[in-house]
């Protein structure tokens, strides 16, 4: 498990240290670096996929893409035109994982315009306590086959892969849009799930049941249906009680998005890494809350979930399972959650990340000005204070 990201001189990322846990939420307003934390794991999970790592970093395709090196490196020169004589720096990812520091260090120089940058270090010294064979057979949980990555760009374009899926075992490869997701649902339905996460509710323990299970909380009577229509892999819904089903297309939005993220993290085993954005997208508050409280269970379990999120209720429903782990040994204990608020440094010219800490009950203290605070500021205006 990670438990350490450094970043620095990468984007608005000047120097940005944070604490990771089985479950980390990254919140704060558009524009301030959440996206880029996950970048920063994606630009290398695609490079090691590409037998690029250590010697060089892809910054585009499938994963993620970032353009050229000018893009992606922390500058801030004098002048607001771009001045190709102001001195460039390198910059640095280290990961920490079972007290290891694992490091790795690219440059721009000369390379302002291509789409990869070389490593600043030799290969001798760019993993200095690195075990070469964790990471050449993929023991590292970025780079092995239980990394899952779900972006906010996910829909209903299913596409098939069969090396990708049977193989790599992927639900999405470009860009986190979960174009497998219907693939890999029909491939891998039948694959038992992790005692630690089964619904309260369903007796079945199989991949498609606990689904269908799950996304009942978002929508009552749901049965999830995966075929394989002559090649093609689709997702078609029914309900209890109607012979009649329907594409995704048909019903609600909140039920196709939230169907890779059910998916994704009832097939992880333990010590995945899961990468997940705007879990939340069309969904209800109560089925916002059920997703919060499925995403604790997993990471209790041992799952690591890295959410990037806008909404009060997934971060409420996380306190609410820390404050029920105290009380019935269910959801996650605060300690293993981690939650990081963004906003700009007063000069505009660097993100900064500011650690909430979860108290007991699930309570949050001096938390930054911010940090949902809308809902409170509304009703202050609505009340007349």
């Amino acid at each position: 498990m990670i438990t350490n990201l450094h970043i620095k001189n990468f984007k608005c990322h000047e120097d940005t240290n944070l604490s990771l846990g089985n479950l980390t939420l990254l919140c704060g307003q558009n524009g301030v670096g959440k996206s880029s934390v996950n970048q920063s794991l994606l630009l290398l999970r695609q490079s090691y996929d590409k037998n690029m790592l250590p010697k060089a970093l892809s910054l585009n395709a499938p994963l993620c893409y970032l353009g050229e090196g000018k893009d992606v490196i922390h500058r801030y020169p004098p002048q607001d035109v771009f001045d190709e004589a102001y001195p460039l720096q390198q910059f640095d990812f280290v990961l920490t994982i079972n007290n290891l520091e694992y490091h790795w260090s690219f440059n721009t120089e000369d390379n302002l315009n291509s789409d990869f940058l070389p490593s600043s270090f030799s290969p001798i010294v760019v993993f200095p306590y690195l075990d070469y064979a964790d990471y050449r057979n993929g023991n590292i949980s970025l780079f092995n086959k239980n990394f899952q990555y779900i972006s906010a760009s996910r829909g209903i374009d299913y596409k098939r892969s069969d090396y990708e899926v049977e193989i790599q075992k992927k639900i999405s490869v470009e860009e986190g849009k979960a174009e497998l997701v219907a693939q890999f649902l029909h491939k891998y339905q039948n694959e038992l799930v992790l005692p630690e996460i089964l619904h309260s509710l369903e007796k079945d323990n199989t991949l498609l049941a606990q689904t269908t299970a799950w996304e009942r909380e978002i929508s009552k009577g749901i049965k999830v249906i995966p075929k394989n229509e002559g090649g093609t892999y689709t997702i078609r819904y029914s309900y209890e009680g109607l012979e009649q089903e329907f594409s995704a297309k048909n019903v609600g939005f909140g039920i196709s998005y939230s169907l890779p993220v059910i998916v994704a993290i009832l097939a992880s085993k333990k010590d995945a890494l899961l990468l997940i954005e705007n879990p939340e997208a069309h969904l209800h508050p109560y089925g916002q809350a059920k997703l919060a409280e499925l995403m604790c269970i997993a990471a209790q379990a041992g799952i690591q979930i890295i959410v990037e999120t806008h909404s009060d209720h997934i971060v409420n429903g996380v306190l609410v399972q820390c404050k029920r782990f105290e009380q019935e040994s269910q959801g996650i204990n605060r300690e293993n959650v981690r939650i990081h608020y963004f906003d700009k440094a007063e000069n505009n010219t660097a993100c900064r990340a500011t650690e909430v800490e979860v108290k007991k009950g699930g309570k949050i203290k001096n938390a930054p000005v911010g940090f949902f605070d809308q809902i409170e500021k509304d009703m202050q205006t609505i009340m007349g204070f």
